[in-house]
């Protein structure tokens, strides 16, 4: 078995049966150069009609020098209209009222500092799913195999291993229960060599945790 087919450096990891290259499908941190979005090896995202600002799609409100952070962990996958609204989207809401005068003379900007300073960042796990066009909320926490569902809002604190559905979004089942979860999070595969991931792909399909074991070094 080779592995090839985890080709961190690619930008268009996967191809056809046919040998055609997807275009619509990319390593995020290959096509996102962003100093407030950083994105681990072999997450990607999958969209029918790619976009050329990748970051704008994924993470529209993040402007570079923005006070908070979208922190995205390794082995993710994003499926089409998947949108992060993190914390800068928010209008200051603590005044009379919520237009945001500032945006349009920035020497107003001082009105509002202590409202847009520290805002929360959002931070999205290793091996997480997330469905066709599920909206994640400012200063979510979304921990690692996580499974979210097409069209969910998400915000707040998701637990490792998950199942999150509907608006707003609610975890509906665990995965697994907590003794195999604290196994695999002691594991942390998804940190492994990419020599060792190739060989254990087919426990990993299997939910095979003992199997997992067996392999680290």
């Amino acid at each position: 078995m080779t592995t090839a087919f985890l080709d961190a450096a690619s930008a268009h990891p996967m191809r056809f049966p046919d040998g055609t290259l997807n275009r619509g499908l990319v390593h995020l941190n290959r096509v996102i150069d962003h100093p407030n979005i950083e994105i681990g090896d072999y997450t990607y995202a999958s969209a029918f009609e790619p976009p050329e600002d990748w970051a704008a799609r994924l993470a529209p409100y993040t402007y570079a020098g923005a006070p908070e952070r979208l922190v995205i962990g390794r082995f993710g996958q994003f499926a089409d209209r998947v949108r992060i609204i993190t914390a800068s989207a928010n209008h200051p809401m603590a005044g009379i009222s919520t237009y945001p005068f500032a945006i349009f003379d920035h020497g107003r900007v001082g009105d509002y500092i202590d409202q847009i300073s520290g805002l929360p960042d959002t931070l999205i796990g290793h091996d997480v799913w997330i469905g066709d066009g599920a909206t994640i909320l400012p200063g979510a926490r979304i921990g690692s195999g996580v499974i979210i569902g097409a069209g969910a809002v998400v915000g707040g604190q998701v637990p490792d291993y998950a199942v999150v559905a509907g608006n707003p979004g609610r975890v509906i089942r665990m995965r697994f229960d907590d003794a195999t979860i604290a196994r695999l999070l002691a594991l942390q595969w998804w940190h492994w060599p990419v020599e060792l991931i190739s060989r254990a792909t087919g426990a990993l399909a299997r939910a095979d945790v003992t199997a997992l074991e067996r392999l680290v070094p």
